[in-house]
């Protein structure tokens, strides 16, 4: 990358990282407002599926929240990557069993296989977005 392209980059790092907390937030509080929904994406091979779905939502919370704050970012981060990883399996399985998520809001109950497939590589961007907080920069001092 240029010199030019990494100033340009460096300019969103900070804002990007509230962004991102709040919606690791969001989506761990989700966990506990509607856990049938996820529930029903936990490959069927994983045993209580509802207390991991439970882990995961408190892990999205405090890593959410870990990432906003500059003292924990970093470990925050690697915490992300992880968990994205973790999760993996059952992105791959709602893509492959054809799951409908009753429970959820209707808008994303019944996701088209294009959605479904869809979530496999955009896991790949939110690793790397995650991973990009793992090397602080001197604007993530906040």
């Amino acid at each position: 990358m240029s010199t030019e392209t990494d100033a340009t980059l460096s300019r969103f790092k900070h804002p990007l990282c509230y962004v991102m907390g709040s919606l690791y937030i969001v989506a761990g509080v989700m966990h506990f407002v509607i856990p049938d929904a996820y529930v029903q994406i936990i490959p069927p091979a994983f045993p209580r599926a509802r207390e991991l779905v439970y882990l995961s939502g408190i892990a999205e919370i405090a890593l959410g929240v870990g990432v906003i704050l500059p003292q924990t970012r970093r470990v925050a981060a690697w915490g992300l990557v992880a968990l994205l990883i973790a999760i993996f399996p059952a992105n791959v399985y709602m893509a492959t069993s054809g799951v409908v998520l009753t429970g959820a809001p209707e808008f994303v109950q019944n996701p088209s296989a294009t959605a479904r497939w869809a979530r496999l590589p955009l896991q790949a961007v939110l690793i790397l977005w995650a991973w990009w907080y793992t090397h602080p920069t001197p604007s993530d001092d906040g």
